[in-house]
C-alpha cells in the first residue's frame, strides 16, 4: 500500500499459521468518529462513538489508531464527483438531504475516517482472524451518493480494496443491521467475488430493496427465537453458496426492541447470541471477520454504545477458540 497501512500478504499462510494460537482482537478508533457539529438531538446518536470508546477503555481496551482514508480508495466505490463534493462540503442541498447530514468539514473528517478504520480492520482481521472497526456500517450509501445517515460505504471500500490488493480472492457481507443493505447491494450487484447478504426486518426503510446474493426479510415484532433460528439458517446458506477467505460482519444494534428505527425486538442477550452466532460461524472455518457497528438509534446514546460492545465481546472470545 502507498501509504503503509496494510501490508499485502499471500492468503495461504497469513491466516492458516495463526490458527492454533490464541490472539488478542485488534479494535480501531478515531476521535473523529464523534462529530460534535451533529447535535444530541439528532435521530443520529453520533455521541455512541464516543461513549462505546469510553466504556471499553473502561475494561482496559487500547486502540488502534486509523488513517483517514485516501480520495483514490473512496472512489473504488462511490462517484468521484460525489466525493468531491463531500470533502470540499460542496454537496447540493437535495443529496445532503438524503443523506441525513449538513455536508460540513467535520462530517467529512468523519467519513474519511471511518472508511480509514475499516480499511484498516480488514488488513488487521487477515493478520490477527478478527478486527473491529468501532464505527462504520455506512450500508446504504451506494456508487451514486450517499443516504439515511451513511456518506461512504465504508465496508465497499475496504472490500474493493482487498480485492484490489489481491488481500482476498473472495469476500462475503453478512448484513444484520435493522434496515436492507441496499447501497452495498447495488455496487456488488455484477462482482461475483463479493457475495452480499442481508437479514432485515422486511416492512422497514429503505422502500426499494434491491436485491443482494441473499435477502431474508422479517416481519415487524420478530423476537429473538425467530431471529436467531433465520440467522441460523441465513449463515448455513451463505457458506454452502459461497467460500470467502474474509467476512465484513455489519453488527447494527438496532433489531434491538427499544430501536427508535426498527420495529423489531430483540433483547440485549438476544443481539449478545446473534453476534456469538456470526463469529463461532465465521471461526469455525477459519474466516477472518471484520466486524462494523452499523445502526443503533434508541434514545439513550449510552445504551446503544453500551449493545455496541457485545459485538467486540464475541469476537474476542472466538478468538480464543483454537481450531
Amino acid at each position: 500500500m502507498a501509504d503503509g497501512l496494510l501490508t499485502a500478504a499471500p492468503l495461504d499462510n497469513h491466516w492458516r499459521r495463526r490458527t492454533c494460537q490464541s490472539m488478542s482482537l485488534p479494535v480501531i478508533h478515531h476521535a473523529d468518529y464523534d462529530a460534535s457539529t451533529v447535535p444530541d438531538g439528532h435521530r443520529f446518536p453520533m455521541r455512541k462513538y464516543s461513549l462505546v470508546a469510553e466504556i471499553l477503555r473502561a475494561r482496559g481496551e487500547t486502540f488502534v489508531i486509523p488513517a483517514h482514508a485516501l480520495e483514490s480508495w473512496l472512489h473504488l466505490a462511490h462517484d468521484p464527483a460525489y466525493v468531491t463534493a463531500v470533502l470540499t462540503s460542496s454537496l447540493d442541498y437535495k443529496t445532503a438531504r438524503r443523506v441525513g447530514f449538513e455536508m460540513t468539514p467535520a462530517i467529512a473528517a468523519r467519513t474519511r475516517a471511518s472508511v480509514g478504520g475499516t480499511c484498516l480492520a480488514m488488513g488487521l482481521a487477515l493478520e490477527h482472524g478478527a478486527a473491529v472497526n468501532l464505527a462504520g456500517g455506512s450500508h446504504h450509501a451506494d456508487y451514486e451518493g450517499g443516504a439515511g445517515f451513511c456518506v461512504f460505504n465504508d465496508v465497499a471500500v475496504a472490500a474493493r480494496l482487498a480485492l484490489e490488493e489481491g488481500l482476498a480472492r473472495q469476500i462475503a457481507i453478512i448484513d444484520c443491521d435493522v434496515h436492507h443493505g441496499d447501497g452495498t447491494a447495488r455496487i456488488f450487484a455484477n462482482e461475483p467475488r463479493v457475495f452480499t447478504a442481508s437479514l432485515h426486518c422486511e416492512e422497514n426503510w429503505p422502500r426499494e430493496k434491491p436485491p443482494s446474493d441473499l435477502d431474508v426479510g422479517l416481519p415487524k415484532g420478530t423476537g429473538d427465537a425467530a431471529f436467531l433460528d433465520a440467522l441460523r439458517g441465513m449463515l448455513e446458506d451463505v457458506f454452502a453458496r459461497t467460500t470467502p477467505d474474509l467476512v465484513f460482519y455489519n453488527a447494527g444494534v438496532d433489531p434491538h426492541a427499544e430501536d427508535r428505527l426498527g420495529h423489531l425486538e430483540l433483547s440485549d442477550d438476544g443481539l449478545k447470541a446473534r453476534d456469538k452466532m456470526v463469529a463461532e460461524a465465521c471461526r469455525s472455518r477459519s474466516i477472518p471477520v471484520v466486524g462494523v457497528l452499523g445502526g443503533g438509534y434508541s434514545k439513550d446514546a449510552r445504551a446503544v454504545a453500551m449493545r455496541h460492545t457485545f459485538m467486540v465481546e464475541a469476537l474476542k472470545a472466538a478468538l480464543k477458540i483454537v481450531v
